[in-house]
C-alpha cells in the first residue's frame, strides 16, 4: 500500500474546492460513525472530509491530517501485484476501529479521529483506507495520525489477498498476514 499524507488548510479550503468539483454534494455519503469497514464504492475521501467538517467539535479544529492508503503495485519482494482483495471480520473490525478512534480522540488538542477501511477487490492505485485526525494544531494531529495508522494495521482483523504475476506471466494469489508486515 502506498500512502499519501497531506495537511488540509481550513483557511484556504483548497482541497475541499478540488474535491467538490469532482463530485456533486448530492453524492456525498453522510457517515453516522467515525470508524468502520465499508464495501468499496460506498465511501470516498470527500465523504470523510464532509463528515469531519460536520462534527460537533469542528469549531476547535485548525488542522486536519489525512492518510490515504492505496493498493500498491508491487510486493515487498518486488513481485508485480495485479489485484488485491480485502476482507474483514466486520463486527470485530468495526469495534476495534471505533476503540482506536475513541482512545486517540482523548488526546490533548484532538477534536476528531476517523478510520474507514474499504473492502472488496481493488486494482493497483485504488484507495483502500482513509485515516483522519482533526485537531487544534498540526503539531497535535501528525503524531496521532501515525499512531492511528500503526494501530489499525496491527489491531484490526482485516485481511489482504494479493494476486501477483511473476516475470514469466504466471499468476498466483495468497493471503498476506498484516501482523507479519508490522516491522515496516
Amino acid at each position: 500500500m502506498h500512502a499519501y499524507l497531506c495537511e488540509i488548510s481550513l483557511e484556504t479550503n483548497w482541497l475541499n474546492a478540488i474535491l467538490v468539483s469532482s463530485r456533486s454534494h448530492e453524492e456525498v455519503t453522510h457517515l453516522t460513525t467515525h470508524a468502520g469497514v465499508h464495501e468499496k464504492g460506498n465511501l470516498s475521501v470527500l465523504d470523510l472530509i464532509s463528515n469531519i467538517k460536520n462534527s460537533e467539535n469542528f469549531e476547535k479544529v485548525g488542522a486536519i491530517a489525512l492518510f490515504i492508503g492505496v493498493a500498491r503495485g508491487e510486493t515487498r519482494e518486488g513481485e508485480k501485484v495485479k489485484k488485491l482483495t480485502l476482507e474483514a471480520y466486520e463486527e470485530k473490525a468495526n469495534e476495534v476501529l471505533a476503540k482506536i478512534c475513541a482512545d486517540l480522540a482523548q488526546r490533548t488538542g484532538i477534536a476528531d479521529v476517523q478510520i474507514h477501511h474499504l473492502l472488496g477487490e481493488f486494482d493497483v492505485g485504488e484507495d483502500i483506507v482513509y485515516v483522519s485526525v482533526a485537531g487544534s494544531h498540526r503539531s497535535d494531529v501528525f503524531p496521532v495520525l501515525r499512531e492511528a495508522v500503526e494501530r489499525y494495521k496491527s489491531e484490526a482483523p482485516i485481511f489482504k489477498k494479493e494476486r501477483i504475476v511473476d516475470a514469466k506471466g504466471s499468476a498466483t494469489e495468497y493471503w498476506v498476514l498484516e501482523k507479519e508486515n508490522k516491522e515496516l
